[in-house]
């Protein structure tokens, strides 16, 4: 069993398991009475879980941030008909800071000449995929039957689909509001799948770990949700990729932290630098230069 990631290509995202859990409760989510008090919201997830799915998985409520923990074994698997791809872009360097209200980011993206055909290496199994689904499903019920309080229920979701077999984790991070839109049909699976963080890696540590002890949970800040959403749209945008290899760089990077501002109105920073570690090219911009720039319209 290989221990690469699964490309970020792959359609087994949790933007797929949000498209099916949606289509499951579209046209009677609204009609739902609020069932559950947002204390309960961990539990009512557990026992749907277990008793609905025969899933067993583990939460925790850490101030406004619900975590969710998977344990499973095999989750990946090399596909039996790959799809391919082509490689334009190697991203050498990828790193955002958000110290003292200055956003940072140091990045060097290197185009490829010639692109290079490759193949996806693994992919989720069909049995993770469909208990992640039922996983997602059962918050979305649990939460569209909550009433939502600004100030105490969660606002930040994390999903770890952790392979306890070959130690191996896919962490999902997702905002409530991004959430509730994308059941409303009020924003896209593509859009979606930008504004979730999805971050893998090889954790030795839980191996046979069925409980999620060796996972560091925390509360997670708008900030820090936004300084990570921002380094996961870098790695969307040029691993796709989503840009003719001509593109510029910087003025590229520059649309991803607009973006990422603009969706949640981040304004807790004054200065955004931006470090280009192949061309040495140095930007900094104030908040007026990142909310007030005109958008660029897509024909």
């Amino acid at each position: 069993m290989t221990r690469s990631k699964p490309s970020s290509r792959s359609p087994a995202s949790i933007g797929l398991s949000l498209a099916l859990a949606a289509l499951f409760t579209a046209g009677c989510s609204y009609s739902v009475p609020p069932t559950f008090q947002h204390e309960d919201i961990a539990e009512s997830v557990v026992n749907i879980c277990q008793k609905e799915h025969g899933i067993s998985v583990k939460t925790r409520l850490v101030g406004q941030t619900l975590w969710i923990y998977l344990p499973l074994e095999e989750i990946l698997e090399t596909p039996k008909k790959p799809e391919k791809y082509s490689e334009r872009f190697e991203i050498l360097k990828n790193e955002v800071a958000l110290e003292d209200q200055i956003l940072k980011l140091d990045y060097s993206v290197k185009a490829i000449i010639p692109e290079l055909e490759k193949v996806e290496e693994v992919v989720y199994k069909k049995s993770a995929l469909e208990a992640k689904h039922k996983v997602t499903r059962a918050l979305l019920r649990v939460l569209l039957s909550s009433k939502h309080r600004k100030e105490t229920s969660p606002l930040f979701f994390c999903i770890i689909t952790a392979d306890i077999k070959y130690g191996f984790i896919i962490k999902d991070l997702f905002y409530y509001h991004d959430f509730q839109k994308f059941n409303y049909n009020l924003m896209s699976v593509g859009e979606f799948q930008h504004r979730d963080v999805q971050d893998s890696k090889i954790s030795p540590e839980i191996i046979g770990d069925k409980e999620g002890e060796s996972i560091e949970y925390k509360d997670v800040t708008m900030g820090e949700f936004v300084r990570d959403q921002i380094a996961h749209r870098i790695k969307v945008k040029f691993q796709k990729p989503e840009v003719g290899k001509k593109a510029d760089i910087d003025k590229e990077v520059i649309k991803i932290v607009e973006n990422a501002m603009r969706a949640y109105d981040f304004r807790d920073f004054y200065l955004v630098e931006l470090n280009n570690g192949l061309t040495q090219n140095k930007i900094i911009l104030n908040q007026a230069a990142i909310f007030n720039r005109p958008i660029e319209k897509k024909f």
